[in-house]
């Protein structure tokens, strides 16, 4: 495993923490939800009941849980209130962890990118249309 001074690993939690909005739940093999925390309000999330299955709580957390052995990713994914997040999901001895990051910066750096694509397209068509007439 990588070492990484003491400073380095503070640094990248402090800029996690402040940068992307982290939230984290904690779900039983069973499903149930059993702890969670950090700003899931920013996600929309909120008025969670310990014990009650996670499915019925979290819309897109239906039918993924529980993991077997193996981490799951879902990139700029967008909740109900349409917010843009990176979902991490991973299997411990305790249960189930599900991370949710703010991904709206990459989300918006990716409409720019689409958008100069679709832009250049265009300008191709037109050139081409130009030329051949």
């Amino acid at each position: 495993m990588l070492e990484l001074p003491t400073p380095v690993i503070a640094y990248l939690i402090a800029l996690l923490l402040e940068n992307r909005s982290l939230a984290y739940l904690l779900v039983q093999k069973d499903g149930a939800l059993s702890a969670w925390g950090g700003k899931l309000a920013a996600y929309g999330v909120g008025n969670l009941q310990k014990g009650r299955n996670i499915g019925q709580q979290i819309f897109f957390l239906e039918g993924l849980l529980p993991l077997d052995d193996v981490s799951l990713f879902l990139p700029r994914l967008k909740t109900e209130e349409g917010i843009c997040a990176d979902v991490h999901i991973f299997p411990s001895e305790e249960g189930d962890w599900v991370l949710l990051l703010d991904a709206t910066v990459d989300e918006m750096q990716l409409s720019l990118i689409q958008q100069h694509a679709n832009e250049l397209s265009l300008s191709q068509e037109k050139i081409s249309r130009v030329l051949n007439q």
